[in-house]
């Protein structure tokens, strides 16, 4: 490897919203990272349905659609 071209590759803690922390490597600057979401909570890893919904789009689809339906279901009657 040429030297000094290389990022710093260094360990980490990663801090989920859920509780879970666990050790990586990363070439991001500081030695934690925050996410909001990880493999201990994640429903495809955990085998339970639920909705991961962070900034509202569900919410704001079934408003901006339901309109449009109800509009679409008064036209046909």
């Amino acid at each position: 490897m040429k030297p000094g071209i290389h990022p710093d590759y260094h360990p980490v803690t990663v801090h989920c919203a859920c509780g879970h922390t666990f050790q990586t490597r990363s070439t991001i600057k500081g030695d934690m990272i925050r996410v909001e979401i990880c493999s201990n909570c994640h429903p495809f890893f955990t085998g339970k349905q639920k909705l991961v919904d962070t900034a509202g789009r569900v919410e704001r689809f079934t408003k901006k659609y339901a309109d449009a339906a109800s509009k679409a279901g008064a036209a046909k009657k």
